[in-house]
């Protein structure tokens, strides 16, 4: 066990070294090319919520769509049903003619 926790804490230490090793200079760029204006962040956040919103809302009128369809083959189904349990009743009635 001792050996465990001296091997974890060697390899802690080991871990702390190598991130704190210089990483190789990135030129920089320049200021005016690398930060965007405030503006345009607000425009380009503003058009991602118009967008998820218009996503949002077309997605609601899809699923609207297909449970209104659902509802009307429900009711075609019932009605077809009803029409087949009429005809089998009115067949019973009438006698087998030859």
């Amino acid at each position: 066990m001792n050996k465990l926790l001296a091997a974890l804490i060697a390899g802690l230490f080991a871990a702390g070294a190598f991130a704190q090793a210089a990483a190789p200079a990135a030129p920089a760029a320049p200021a005016a090319v690398a930060a965007k204006p405030a503006a345009d962040a607000k425009a380009d956040a503003k058009k991602a919520k118009e967008e998820k919103a218009a996503a949002a809302k077309a997605a609601k009128a899809e699923k609207a769509a297909a449970a209104k369809k659902a509802k009307e083959d429900k009711a075609a189904a019932a009605k077809a049903a009803k029409a087949e349990k009429a005809a089998v009743a009115a067949a019973k009635k009438e006698p087998a003619k030859k």
